[in-house]
């Protein structure tokens, strides 16, 4: 029974496509829904989501405590208690070097604001030497959020010219419905849990981009050996034997990488715990969308089956 993986089957023989439909009812509606968090009220630039500082605007100070190393711990609790909003606390270069970035309250001063915070660090840490002051205005912050969602589209648009070159049209378009349907239930999963949208949260829905489509692309290639081997087989049989067969690889690869996430999310601290819950629900919905997104879109759309008659292939052991 060791390695605990041979528990796993060789070879399944779920029947995916029966459920297809009611899949596809599921699927709609939570994308509704998603849009509705995300986007609802309309007010710019995230709508529902809870921006942080990189998308809403804010203060960046650099700061040094030479010789000592900055206890950033320290750094993140004393701030806690002056109401500012998202702060970030990160490393910066020398061991004795953080940036420190934070909103501004409503009701005061972006000056205010950062006479509070000098004297704050000033009393936990001693003597700080502030090497940089920045205020990221708005408009900044908002030309940051279109490049973001620009980064977004760009990188599905590719995606699409991608299977179809590889592949055909119908598959191209079911890897980017089952793209777009990924990202959009990442934003309703942001706006659902007031999860902090950041340029790190671009980062992770880029990442989960690539993980399904890196998914999608094992499901169809197995696809086209199939319906080359298989020419006489019904579309909807052949889609559920394509599944079944890359089923234990898309287990192991999603339980590999979730538990790496789900170490990063644990101990990573709070910087990285958003960033990890984002991953680890894309790495769940990029599968589901492989099976009930991506792979009945072709069923639907059909594929060029030739005339010649399917000649049986040897069973490889």
């Amino acid at each position: 029974m060791w390695p605990l993986i041979r528990i796993l089957p060789v070879k399944t023989n779920f029947r995916f496509v029966v459920f297809a439909k009611y899949a596809a009812v599921a699927s709609v509606l939570a994308a509704i829904a998603s849009l509705f968090l995300a986007l609802y009220p309309l007010t710019p630039p995230c709508g529902g989501m809870n921006c942080g500082i990189d998308f809403k605007g804010g203060t960046l100070l650099e700061i040094s405590t030479a010789p000592q190393a900055v206890d950033l711990s320290r750094v993140r609790s004393e701030l806690g208690g002056l109401e500012l909003g998202d702060v970030q606390v990160q490393a910066f270069g020398a061991p004795s070097s953080a940036l420190v970035r934070f909103q501004t309250p409503e009701g005061e001063s972006s000056e205010q604001a950062i006479e509070e915070v000098k004297a704050a660090l000033t009393s936990a840490l001693g003597e700080v030497t502030f090497a940089k002051t920045e205020v990221v205005g708005p408009k900044v912050s908002g030309e940051l959020f279109q490049n973001g969602l620009m980064a977004l589209g760009f990188a599905i648009a590719l995606m699409l010219i991608y299977i179809w070159f590889r592949f055909e049209l119908q598959f191209g378009v079911g890897a980017v419905v089952g793209l777009l349907h990924d990202v959009v239930l990442t934003f309703g999963l942001i706006a659902l849990f007031d999860l902090e949208f950041s340029l790190t949260s671009i980062a992770a829905i880029l990442t989960i981009i690539g993980y399904s489509m890196n998914d999608t692309v094992v499901v169809f290639d197995r696809m086209r050996e199939n319906i080359r081997k298989y020419k006489r087989m019904p579309l909807g049989e052949l889609v559920d034997l394509t599944i079944n067969e890359t089923l234990s690889r898309t287990i192991i690869t999603g339980l590999t990488t979730i538990l790496a996430l789900g170490a990063l999310a644990i101990f990573g601290g709070p910087t990285l715990f958003g960033f990890s819950v984002i991953m680890i629900f894309g790495v769940v919905i990029g599968t589901y969308s492989s099976i009930y997104v991506a792979a009945p879109i072709i069923l639907l759309w059909g594929v060029k089956r030739g005339e010649e008659e399917a000649e049986p292939l040897p069973v490889r052991t």
